[in-house]
């Protein structure tokens, strides 16, 4: 991590900057766009590739934005391109890309499956068909695509961060953060929002690693290239919680809502307001969450992981919980989704169920402390001591503040006793 680090030893630690003073990159991209789309029609020579450019920008711009409006106008702009050119192909891949951000991923898989065979080389392909695939849970597909990009243009950047998201999801912490580092020292200094977005990712995966320190000077970084960035809020509020800062935690999580107020954003701000002991306002944030979350929850874009978490762990409705999580996994068989399922099952007493769930989310490799903590406790209910043991012991390891650490070491004195001394240091660090 020396160069990123290096980069961002000058970075000031107010992580709540003033809005950006100059225009983002996404911003100058749709004022750019949206000028030559005015000369271009001017002089009645309009075509689709203008217009296909201010629809990225606008997906641009919700992704700095958080806001999905920003998506609607995107679609607008490229019914407009399909009138002036009927079969535009970038026209085409450029509406698969906003689909994308509005999580629709099965759609996304099957159109750029379709582009990808009449076009194999094309990398924004490519990389939609890996991220469509991570998103379903089909990992080898997603492999397989991310390996193309990388032997199509060794060390792009596209390629580089899709592979390390794939390091992380198969449990190479220290590989994933390698590439997002050389994906970082490729991304123009111009390019401020891609910058943080890969610092804010880094920070994530330190925090993985252990490493705190390198973790808050990698969001604090983030925050420096990009003002009030919101995903780049949610992680410093998630450093200061691995920190023991639970005040300052809740301090950020608060901006990151305000920054972002979708359901799942209601869900954390829940969680950050009952580790200080809010109780009565952490039961007004969860009761937000849940309203707005059930609104939702019909749509591809949707809280239901959350939701379903919520039931099980924080008002009690087992029952719900599971018939929701089943509809998800429906959808969409990723690591995560299957974890949400195999807790649910876990709480609902169906034991067999869950270990069985969660052999599947631990066949990819996985290491994310989260999900070690529930495979333990599923598979110290399903009577496998040993595995039990090794999965509390490599959460507890890697997440001592987690929040089901307490229940992950009470877990741990009801293994044998040889178990007990095997797991006493990663227990209590």
């Amino acid at each position: 991590m020396k160069t990123v680090l290096t980069t961002l030893a000058l970075c000031c630690a107010c992580a709540f900057a003033p809005a950006y003073a100059d225009d983002t990159p996404a911003e100058r991209a749709i004022k750019a766009a949206e000028a030559r789309i005015a000369t271009l029609t001017a002089a009645k020579s309009l075509r689709a590739e203008a217009l296909n450019g201010l629809a990225l920008a606008l997906a641009r711009r919700a992704r700095e934005t958080s806001d999905t409006d920003f998506y609607d106008r995107a679609h607008a702009v490229l019914d407009r391109a399909q009138q002036v050119e009927a079969d535009n192909r970038d026209t085409q891949r450029t509406r698969i890309w906003v689909w994308l951000g509005e999580h629709e991923f099965r759609r996304v898989f099957d159109a750029a499956l379709a582009l990808h065979k009449a076009n194999p080389d094309d990398l924004m392909t490519l990389a939609m068909l890996t991220d469509a695939s991570v998103e379903l849970g089909r990992y080898a597909d997603a492999e397989r695509y991310a390996q193309w990009l990388l032997d199509l243009r060794p060390g792009n950047v596209v390629g580089l961060t899709r592979a390390a998201y794939l390091r992380e999801l198969f449990g190479d912490v220290e590989g994933a953060i390698e590439l997002m580092e050389q994906a970082y020292n490729r991304t123009p200094s111009a390019e401020t929002e891609d910058r943080a977005w890969l610092l804010t990712h880094l920070s994530h995966l330190q925090v993985n690693a252990g490493r705190l320190d390198q973790a808050e000077a990698l969001v604090e970084g983030a925050l420096r290239e990009f003002p009030a960035y919101h995903y780049a809020l949610a992680q410093l509020s998630e450093v200061r919680h691995a920190q023991g800062r639970h005040d300052d935690a809740l301090v950020a999580r608060r901006a990151h809502v305000k920054a972002s107020p979708h359901p799942e954003n209601g869900f954390r701000l829940g969680e950050a307001l009952q580790r200080v002991g809010r109780a009565a306002e952490a039961k007004g944030a969860y009761s937000d969450f849940e309203r707005a979350a059930l609104a939702e929850s019909e749509g591809v874009d949707n809280a239901n992981r959350e939701l379903v978490l919520y039931w099980l762990d924080h008002s009690g409705q087992p029952a719900k919980a599971l018939l929701l999580a089943q509809r998800e996994a429906q959808r969409r068989q990723d690591v995560y989704t299957l974890d949400t399922l195999a807790w649910a099952q876990y709480r609902n007493g169906l034991f067999a169920d869950a270990h069985t769930t969660m052999a599947r989310v631990l066949a990819v490799g996985t290491r994310d402390p989260g999900l070690l903590y529930h495979a333990g406790l599923i598979a110290r209910k399903a009577g496998d001591a040993v595995a039990a043991r090794e999965h509390l012991q490599q959460a507890l390891a890697r997440a001592p503040w987690h929040d089901l650490a307490a229940s992950a070491r009470e877990a741990l004195t009801t293994l044998p006793t040889s178990a007990q001394a095997a797991v006493a240091g990663a227990a209590h660090p």
